[in-house]
């Protein structure tokens, strides 16, 4: 009768856990596949600071259409300034980097470009030939050489935060 009773037992316990096991898969698996949702999720949001190999589109502050006068040559709504920010330096402080473009639609050649900057200053240094501050709110571009038409001047900048730029006066 004891050997009956630990067959029985023996029978009993295997089904047993052979039912726990097929129970608890598919809750596991649902389990799986929640967490799985949630970590492609949360590595789909994921924001990635390092500074990339490719070139980014920067955004315009202000699209402005020529404002030009009947036999002018060249206005300052042909020079874009475009800026966005980069990668950040070491030290955590942002940087911006700065694209300025003669768009001139007349093919001109424009110097003297000033550029209204506010008391404009970088934690990293800057080609004072690409772009400087005389004083407040005046920046000079390429050091008031021409800029050809369809050249870019660019230049990264480090502060806090970022400069709004437009252009004060030019000329053709």
């Amino acid at each position: 009768m004891t050997d009956t009773l630990r067959r029985f037992a023996l029978i009993a316990t295997a089904f047993s856990i052979t039912l726990v096991f097929l129970l608890a898969i598919p809750a596991g698996l649902y389990y799986y596949d929640i967490s799985l949702n949630h970590l492609s999720r949360a590595l789909s949001t994921t924001v990635d600071f390092s500074p990339s190999p490719h070139r980014k589109l920067l955004r315009s502050a202000t699209i402005l259409e020529p404002d030009r006068v009947w036999g002018d040559k060249c206005s300052t709504s042909d020079i874009t300034i475009y800026q966005g920010p980069t990668a950040p330096l070491p030290s955590g402080i942002p940087t911006y980097t700065v694209e300025i473009m003669n768009m001139c639609s007349t093919g001109c050649d424009i110097s003297g470009i000033h550029l209204s900057c506010g008391w404009f200053s970088s934690a990293r240094l800057i080609n004072p030939r690409v772009f400087k501050r005389l004083r407040y709110d005046d920046c000079l571009v390429n050091g008031g050489k021409p800029l050809a038409v369809g050249r870019v001047i660019t230049f990264q900048y480090a502060n806090s935060f970022r400069y709004p730029l437009s252009v004060q006066r030019m000329k053709c």
